[in-house]
C-alpha cells in the first residue's frame, strides 16, 4: 500500500477545512486537503457572511471578491400579525446593530459553492488542491508520550480510499484536523462526544427567484403571522432565502417520531410561506434552485482535540440553528485561529502547549454561541417576537447581540497568548478581541491606510507602538529610549527572530503628529523598517478621514502604549512604553528562543 508523509491532514474541504488549508499553504507548511464529495457544491448549503468575518477575508486578501459577487444587507425588518388579518411591518433597523467597530457594517450573502470557490483559487496559487473523492477509512494515534511531545514526529497514522480510483493510501501526519461536517467521521472515530440535543423545532428552506408585491424583498426580514414564522434573506443576484417552521404532522414519521425527507417537498415549504405572507404574494419565477429540511441541534463537542494532534472545527465540533447565520462564520473562525498556532508548532517557534489555546478559546466561544441560539430559537418559533411593548422581543434581542452576532466582539479569556494586565494603557483596546479598525494617514506620502490593511494573516506577529508628538522633545528622547530597547541583542526582536525579525514580528510606529510637520525619518531605525511603517494620527490631506486614533483606542497622547496583535488579528497585550520586559516576558512564555 502506498504511504506518504506531511505536516498536516485536513479530512473535509467545506469552509472550515479551506480556510485551514488556504492559510497553512500560504504560509509553505505542507497539508493535504481531502474530501469525499466527487465535485464543488453547486447550488444551497450555508451563505451568510458576518462583520467580523468579512475582516478575516479581507486580511487574507479574499474580501473585495466575495463582496463584489455577493449580496449586501444593511437593514432588517419586523412583521407581526397585523389586526386585519395577514401580517404587517413593526420597524426597520439595520441588520448589523452594532456598526460603530465594524469595518464592514453589513452582512454578505452568497452561496457556499461560490465562496468555497474562492478558497481553491486562492490554494491554486499555492499549489494545492483537493484531493477528491476521498474518504478516510481509519485512524490511529500514537500513545507514546514522547512522540506526541515531538513536533517534528508523525504520531497519526491515517488510511485513506481513493474512490475514483479504488485506491488506498496510508498517510502519517503531524496533526489531523477533521472539518468533515456535522456526522464528523474523525470525530466519532476518536471517540470525541457531542453535548447539548436536538430541538423540536423542524425548518424547510427554500431558495427562488421571487415574484412578489412584498416591499422588503431585498431586506432581511423576519416574520410572524398567525400561520407561523419564517426568516426571509436575500441573495445574490434576484435570489432570495425562505426558512419556514414546519408542523411536526407534515414532516415526521408517525411510528418513529423522526424526520422523514419524504414527506417534505419544496412545494409543501413554498405553500406554508405564502399562507405567512400574507396578504402579499410570492411566487417563484422559473424553478426552485435548492431545498431542505431540518431539525435544530444545538450541542457542542465536549473536547476539541485528542492530545493536540488531532483536531475538530465547524460543525464537526458545534451544531447549531442557521437562522442567526452563525454555522460557516463559526467554522471559518475556527480554523482562522487555529492555522497560525500549527504553523509556530510545526516551524519550531513556538513550544507544542500553544495548541492548548485553540480549545480555550473556540470551545468557549461555541458554548457561548449555543446558549444564544437556544434563546434566539425558542424566541422565533414561539411567536413571541410579535408582542409590542415586551422587553423579549426578537427584535429587541436581535438589537442587543449585535455585537456576538457580527462577530466583531469575541473575546478570548486570558491564557499565556492574552494578557491585560496593563489594559489601561489602551483602555478601548480590549484585550482578546480583535484589533479595531481606524485610519491613520502614512506618514512617508500623506496616504490614509486602514490599521487592518497593515495586518495582513501572514503568520506574524503585529508590534503596534504608540508614540506622542516626536517633535516634542521630551516625547522624542522616551521615543529614542525605547528604539535603544528594543534593537537591543536580549530584545523579543532579536531572541525570538527566524532569519531577521520580520519573519515573526511586524513593527508598526503610530505617532499623534501633524503630517505637515514630520518625516518617517524622524523616528528610530527600528521602528522605520520601511517607509510604510511609520503611520500618524492625523487627518488626510482633504479632512476626510483619519484622526482620533488614540482617543479612539483609549491611549493617553504622552504615555503612549505597545499593542501586540497575534497572527488571528487580536489583540494579545498592552504594554506601556516602558515596559518592554514586559513584552518581553509575553512572547517568553509560548516561543521558543532562537538558536543563538
Amino acid at each position: 500500500m502506498e504511504e506518504s508523509k506531511v505536516d498536516v491532514l485536513i479530512i473535509g474541504a467545506g469552509p472550515a477545512g479551506l480556510m485551514c488549508a488556504n492559510a497553512l499553504a500560504h504560509a509553505k507548511i505542507p497539508v493535504r486537503l481531502i474530501d469525499k464529495r466527487p465535485g464543488n457544491i453547486l447550488a444551497g448549503q450555508a451563505d451568510g457572511i458576518h462583520a467580523r468575518t468579512l475582516e478575516i477575508l479581507q486580511s487574507y486578501g479574499l474580501a473585495r471578491r466575495l463582496i463584489d459577487e455577493s449580496a449586501e444587507i444593511h437593514r432588517a425588518a419586523f412583521y407581526i400579525p397585523s389586526p386585519k388579518g395577514g401580517i404587517e411591518r413593526l420597524r426597520r433597523m439595520p441588520a448589523i446593530t452594532a456598526p460603530s467597530t465594524a469595518r464592514y457594517p453589513f452582512t454578505c450573502t452568497l452561496n457556499q459553492g461560490a465562496i468555497e470557490a474562492i478558497f481553491h483559487d486562492d490554494m491554486r496559487t499555492q499549489g494545492l488542491e483537493i484531493d477528491r473523492p476521498t474518504i478516510p477509512v481509519s485512524i490511529e494515534l500514537s500513545d507514546d508520550a514522547t512522540e506526541l511531545q515531538d513536533p517534528c514526529a508523525h504520531p497519526v497514522k491515517v488510511v485513506v480510499q481513493h474512490l475514483d480510483r479504488d485506491h488506498s493510501e496510508v498517510i502519517r501526519a503531524k496533526f489531523v484536523l477533521g472539518s468533515d461536517g456535522a456526522h464528523s467521521w474523525v470525530r466519532k472515530a476518536m471517540d470525541i462526544k457531542m453535548e447539548g440535543d436536538m430541538s423540536d423545532f423542524i425548518w424547510g428552506v427554500v431558495d427562488i427567484i421571487p415574484d412578489t408585491d412584498y416591499p422588503d424583498i431585498r431586506n432581511l426580514a423576519v416574520v410572524h403571522s398567525p400561520e407561523g414564522s419564517a426568516l426571509l434573506i436575500p441573495r445574490e443576484g434576484d435570489l432570495m432565502r425562505l426558512y419556514v417552521q414546519l408542523a411536526d404532522a407534515d414532516v415526521l414519521d408517525r411510528e418513529t417520531g423522526r424526520l422523514d425527507r419524504a414527506r417534505a417537498s419544496p412545494d409543501k415549504i413554498l405553500g406554508m410561506a405564502k399562507r405567512i405572507m400574507r396578504p402579499y404574494r410570492i411566487d417563484p419565477i422559473g424553478d426552485i434552485r435548492w431545498w431542505t429540511v431540518y431539525v435544530v441541534g444545538q450541542r457542542v463537542a465536549k473536547q476539541y482535540s485528542v492530545h493536540d494532534r488531532v483536531f475538530i472545527a465547524g460543525d464537526a465540533c458545534h451544531t447549531h440553528s442557521p437562522k442567526a447565520g452563525q454555522g460557516m462564520n463559526a467554522s471559518m473562525a475556527d480554523t482562522h485561529n487555529l492555522a497560525w498556532k500549527l504553523a509556530y508548532v510545526l516551524r519550531g517557534w513556538a513550544d507544542i502547549s500553544l495548541l492548548k489555546t485553540y480549545e480555550l478559546e473556540r470551545r468557549k466561544f461555541a458554548v457561548d454561541l449555543i446558549n444564544f441560539d437556544r434563546r434566539w430559537a425558542d424566541l422565533f418559533s414561539s411567536g413571541k417576537s410579535g408582542m409590542k411593548g415586551s422587553d423579549e422581543t426578537l427584535h429587541d434581542m436581535f438589537r442587543r447581540n449585535g455585537q456576538f452576532t457580527s462577530g466583531i466582539g469575541v473575546r478570548y479569556d486570558i491564557s499565556p497568548i492574552v494578557n491585560n494586565t496593563y489594559q489601561a494603557f489602551a483602555a478601548n483596546l480590549i484585550v482578546g478581541e480583535r484589533m479595531l479598525p481606524h485610519v491613520f494617514i502614512c506618514a512617508s506620502d500623506a496616504r490614509p491606510v486602514n490599521i487592518h490593511d497593515m495586518l495582513p494573516a501572514d503568520m506574524r506577529f503585529r508590534v503596534l507602538v504608540f508614540v506622542g508628538d516626536i517633535k516634542d522633545e521630551a516625547i522624542a528622547a522616551q521615543v529614542y529610549r525605547l528604539g535603544e530597547q528594543l534593537a537591543a541583542p536580549d530584545s523579543f526582536l532579536k531572541r525570538y527572530a527566524r532569519g531577521g525579525s520580520n519573519n515573526v514580528f511586524d513593527v508598526l510606529c503610530i505617532s499623534h503628529a501633524s503630517k505637515y510637520d514630520v518625516d518617517w525619518i524622524d523616528f528610530p531605525e527600528i521602528l522605520r523598517t520601511h517607509w510604510s511603517k511609520v503611520l500618524l494620527d492625523d487627518e488626510d490631506m482633504h479632512g476626510r478621514s483619519g484622526g482620533g486614533g488614540f482617543a479612539t483606542y483609549g491611549i493617553d497622547l504622552r504615555a503612549g502604549a505597545i499593542v501586540v496583535v497575534r497572527p488571528d488579528g487580536h489583540v494579545g497585550l498592552v504594554a506601556p512604553c516602558d515596559r518592554v520586559d514586559v513584552v518581553d516576558a509575553y512572547f517568553g512564555a509560548f516561543l521558543v528562543p532562537a538558536a543563538s
